[in-house]
């Protein structure tokens, strides 16, 4: 398992992706989100699972990162 940190346009989008998270068995929880990645919404997901998932993100996601370290984080996708 790796984890994973989501970012989002909106509050929905993150809720909905929460919801597409949990309901495949991933352990997901939503939180603020971390500063050096985002300012968007102010909320990301975070999550476990064997990939990114990103079949499970809702269409608003902003990008998914891969955490590799304390406070250090792999781009792992962007949508533009």
């Amino acid at each position: 398992m790796r984890d994973y940190v989501a970012t989002f346009h909106t509050h929905l989008s993150a809720l909905m992706t929460d919801r597409n998270l949990k309901g495949a068995g991933v352990q997901a929880r939503m939180m603020p989100v971390f500063r050096k990645l985002s300012s968007s919404c102010g909320t990301c997901v975070v999550y476990a699972a064997p990939g990114p998932c990103l079949e499970r993100m809702d269409e608003d996601v902003e990008a998914v990162y891969e955490i590799t370290g304390d406070e250090e984080y792999r781009l792992l996708y962007q949508n533009e």
